[in-house]
Formats: C-alpha cells, sequence, structure tokens
C-alpha cells in the first residue's frame, strides 16, 4: 500500500508536497522499517526523520536561510543522502558535484552555486585542500586531517534538534544541477521543489511503495539518479546505495536484497547483460527498470525486455525538464525505435528553426512544458533565455536541441542532436568544453571533438587538430596532454590531426563529415 502523498504534504488537493515531510510520515507509520543503507551502515525512517532535523537544525544553527545552497562532493552513501534530505528541511537547496570533475571545474561550481557548507569525502577532500574562498567543509566519512574538515557527527545538531520551520513553496530551490563545469563557467540548473514533486508524482504509476527496494548505482549527482532515488523515498521504498557501479556488485545486491526498482543508463545495460553471471543471478523481483540520459538502441531494449523480468520504461528528456516522453517498452515491443509518447502532464511540440510550429508529421525541434521544469539557469539569464521557447499564447516551453517527428501513432522519434553534446557512458559532455582545452596548447591552431559509437561508452569523444607549421606534436602527445586537464568522464579517446578542418561556405565546420571521416 503506498503512502496517502495528499496527507503527508498538507494540501487538500494534493497538488504540491515536500518530499522532506514523506519522511516524517514513514517515521510515524513505519519506524522500524529501513529507509536507507550502503555497504557501511543503514538507517530506519525514525533515525533517517531525526537525522534530517539534527541536520536541519545544524545548517541553521551555521547561519543558513531558506534558499541559500551547501555542495556535496563525495561519492554515494547513506550520509550524503541524508545531508541532502536535511538540506531540504530547511529549506536549503542542495548543490551536488561529480567527483571527477577537474578542480578548475568544482571550484567555478562551488562559486557560481555560492555554497556556504561543503561536504566531501576521503575521497574527494584532498581536492579542495588551499583552494580559494573555498566555503567551511565538512567529511562525511567522520576523515581527519584532511583541509580542517569538520567530522559530520560532530558537525550535526544534537539529538533531539528540532528545526525552525522553513517556509517552503513550489518556487524554493531544491537543487542545483550542473550540466557542465569545465571551462570555468559552469552551467546550474535550478530545480524548484515544485518540480521535484512533479516527478514525484509522475511515478505513482510505477510501482513504488513502502515493500519497493531501489538499487541506486548511478551517482547521487546526477538528475539521471534522483528521477528514481526521490520517489522511492516518498513512497516509503527502501533505497540501497552502491558508492560505484559494478556489474558483478550489482548483481549480487540485486539478488540479496530482492530488489525491485532499478535506474540505469544504457551502458550499465549492456555490461550487465554481458557479465557471466547475468543468467544465474535471480532477478525474479523486478517490477520495473528505468532508463534515461543516453541513446537507448532497440535491439539492446529487446534484449532486456527477454532475459530480465519486469517492466521496462524510458525516460526521454533533460535535467532542464519540460518535454518528458515514456516509452513503456514491454507494452509497446514494436515501438523500441522509439521514446515513447509525451509523459502525463506534458506538452511537446516541434518547432522550426524560426521558431515556429511544424505540420503534422514533419520534423522538428522538439520543445516541450510540463510541472516539472527548471527554473532558470543559475546565474545565466542569457542563456536562461537561450532554452526557452514560447508559444504565440505566451506559455513558456523549454527547448531541448533534439531534432524528432511524431510517427502516426504519437510516438517521438529522435532523429538527431541538434546539439553537438557527446553521451558517453550516461555522462554528458560538451564538446566546446573539450576543444577549450586543447586550444590551450600552444601548438593547436584549431580543434574540434564529435562523438563516435563506442562498444564499451555508447558513444566516445574524438578530437581532430590543426597545428601550427612547425609544430611536431604527435596526436598521442596532445590526446595525453589533453585528457590530463579533463575530468575521468571527459577523455579524449583518439586525437586525428589534419592540415584543416571541413568547413561550410559560412565557416561552419561539418562535424558529420569529421565522423565521416572518422568511420572510413
Amino acid at each position: 500500500m503506498k503512502p496517502d502523498l495528499t496527507i503527508a504534504s498538507g494540501q487538500q488537493d494534493g497538488a504540491f508536497g515536500l518530499i522532506a515531510q514523506q519522511v516524517r510520515l514513514h517515521a510515524t507509520q513505519r519506524p522500524e522499517a529501513t529507509a536507507l543503507q550502503d555497504e557501511a551502515e543503514s538507517l530506519t525512517w525514525e533515525v533517517l526523520d531525526s537525522w534530517m532535523d539534527r541536520i536541519a537544525a545544524a545548517l541553521q544553527r551555521d547561519g543558513l536561510l531558506p534558499g541559500d545552497s551547501i555542495a556535496i562532493c563525495a561519492l554515494s552513501s547513506v550520509r550524503y543522502a541524508a545531508v541532502f534530505l536535511g538540506a531540504l528541511r530547511a529549506g536549503v537547496a542542495v548543490a551536488p558535484l561529480a567527483p571527477s570533475s577537474t578542480p578548475d571545474g568544482l571550484h567555478g561550481m562551488l562559486c557560481d552555486s555560492r555554497a556556504k557548507l561543503l561536504f566531501s569525502d576521503a575521497t574527494t577532500c584532498g581536492t579542495f585542500i588551499g583552494m580559494p574562498r573555498l566555503p567551511g567543509t565538512v567529511a562525511l566519512d567522520d576523515a581527519s586531517g584532511c583541509g580542517g574538515a569538520r567530522r559530520f557527527g560532530d558537525w550535526m545538531a544534537p539529538e533531539g534538534a528540532v528545526p525552525a520551520s522553513a517556509g517552503i513553496s513550489p518556487d524554493t530551490p531544491f537543487n542545483i544541477i550542473y550540466s557542465s563545469g569545465t571551462t570555468g563557467q559552469p552551467k546550474g540548473i535550478v530545480q524548484g521543489h515544485g518540480m521535484r514533486w512533479g516527478h514525484v508524482v509522475r511515478s505513482g504509476r510505477h510501482g513504488y511503495g513502502p515493500d519497493s527496494i531501489t538499487l541506486v548505482s548511478t551517482p547521487l549527482y546526477s538528475n539521471t539518479t534522483l528521477v528514481a532515488f526521490f520517489p522511492t523515498i516518498a513512497y516509503g521504498g527502501s533505497s540501497v546505495l552502491m558508492s560505484k557501479f559494478d556489474a558483478a556488485r550489482f548483481l549480487k545486491l540485486a539478488e540479496a536484497h530482492r530488489v525491485t526498482h532499478v535506474m540505469l543508463v544504457p551502458v550499465q545495460y549492456k555490461r550487465l547483460l554481458d557479465h557471466p553471471d547475468f543468467g544465474t543471478t535471480d532477478l525474479s523481483a523486478f517490477r520495473y527498470k528505468f532508463c534515461t540520459s543516453a541513446p537507448f538502441g532497440a535491439a539492446l531494449k529487446a534484449e532486456v525486455l527477454a532475459r530480465w523480468p519486469g517492466a521496462l520504461v524510458e525516460f526521454y528528456g533533460m535535467t532542464e525538464g519540460g518535454a518528458t516522453c515514456l516509452l513503456d517498452a514491454h507494452l509497446h515491443p514494436g515501438k523500441l525505435h522509439t521514446v515513447g509518447r509525451p509523459a502525463p502532464g506534458c506538452e511537446i511540440r516541434l518547432i522550426d528553426e524560426t521558431g515556429q510550429e511544424v505540420p503534422p508529421g514533419a520534423p522538428g525541434e522538439i520543445v516541450g512544458r510540463s510541472a516539472s521544469m527548471m527554473t532558470a539557469y543559475l546565474n545565466q539569464p542569457a542563456k536562461t533565455r537561450e532554452a526557452e521557447w514560447f508559444s504565440p499564447q505566451g506559455v513558456r516551453f523549454i527547448r531541448t536541441g533534439d531534432l524528432g517527428r511524431f510517427d502516426d501513432d504519437g510516438f517521438l522519434v529522435l532523429i538527431d542532436r541538434k546539439k553537438d553534446m557527446v553521451i558517453s557512458g550516461g555522462y554528458n559532455i560538451y564538446p566546446s568544453d573539450l576543444e577549450a582545452v586543447l586550444l590551450q596548447h600552444p601548438d593547436v591552431v584549431e580543434a574540434a571533438v564529435v562523438g563516435v559509437p563506442s562498444e564499451a561508452w555508447g558513444e566516445t569523444p574524438v578530437a581532430f587538430g590543426v597545428l601550427t607549421p612547425a609544430s611536431k606534436l604527435a596526436p598521442e602527445a596532445l590526446q595525453a596532454w589533453a585528457n590530463s586537464r579533463l575530468g575521468k568522464t571527459q577523455r579524449i579517446s583518439e586525437v586525428h590531426l589534419l592540415r584543416e578542418l571541413p568547413r561550410s561556405a559560412i565557416g561552419k565546420v561539418l562535424k558529420r563529415e569529421l565522423q565521416r571521416m572518422r568511420a572510413a
């Protein structure tokens, strides 16, 4: 039986509620049930609710007000999740940062978010030592001697602490998700409490409840993870957190905990299906498997359906929100080449390059609107305006930068990504970030990066460069130089040196031509 979201939210119409209040409800109804667990510790709903109060009270004690922000840069853990949830109870926004980012990228995101506290762990705290304008730091794993960070257990308010009411509205910032951080100008996507509550309501059809168990194997800094993690919390399910994905460990945990729900990216599905233990692992408890973040090939969807019990649902959308499609692959095996139909409450339109809607059946850029849309790009009003499209009636939509068309049954078929973003292992990689790094080398005159198919990662970035006439730089040397300055998830897999980059008549680099050259 699912908890009553209306009761928990305190709203008579159920239009808006607070995820943090859902925890209070579960703590009252099922205090001894497990809410969170990782390989080191677990928390019942009662203890999680108490920790959230202590965390919220500690934030208020340290002077944080509703609308302020904290940053978390650590591997996924029970304490990471508890701090995230506790901050929400205080009305404090959370900026979850990718540990794989470069130090410069992390510094840029910290400054941009204006985080007043930073939570790290033993795997990440060393990155911040000596960083200028660093806020106060707390070590989630109680590690000592790491840049003067306070121990988490000492930092939390005493047992029994009760925070002041935060007065949270749908527009109150919930989190700031960073889509890019290498260039020194990261793009922070501000999502409000109303947007996240919309995700919870939408997920009511996916079998979450007090008896559901979600295996969280993608990182908590990723929106991919959060769209499954927070519904699990809201509906009273238990979350099993992995610090890092490992196929063998995933299969063992899934069987041992009788996991019912999971969100994975396509490369993870591929690795699990290819693992020698997959066929002998009991996965019969699965109810729903989800996928998003990267192109999910029809053949791979079909293999998942054939070999893995439970429903398979693909999400199409962006962290910015707006356009969301759902493909219930188990119900529509003939539509695996599509990303499904618009989600309930979501309106999607297709527009041409002039911003006009295209005729039925014609391709166009995908724009969408729903209850789940970002507030803005933090501190970047011009970028926010670029991401918006307004209908002739003045209704706000979010642009995806993707091209698609609807088939006769209303299923969306993706044609191409209008933007040049590369999606590798479920991570968004922006070629312009990589190109900017390559151009810092004194021998590089021009640079272009494209995504090419990869068996291991779905896609991988490949660079093309033009050197100064006198340069003797080898491709391998340039690759090593650039990768030493890029985050782990951004690294270039190949470098090709050309006399000139192919360009159109108006001087635009023809990236499709580069991809064709690479494939030849």
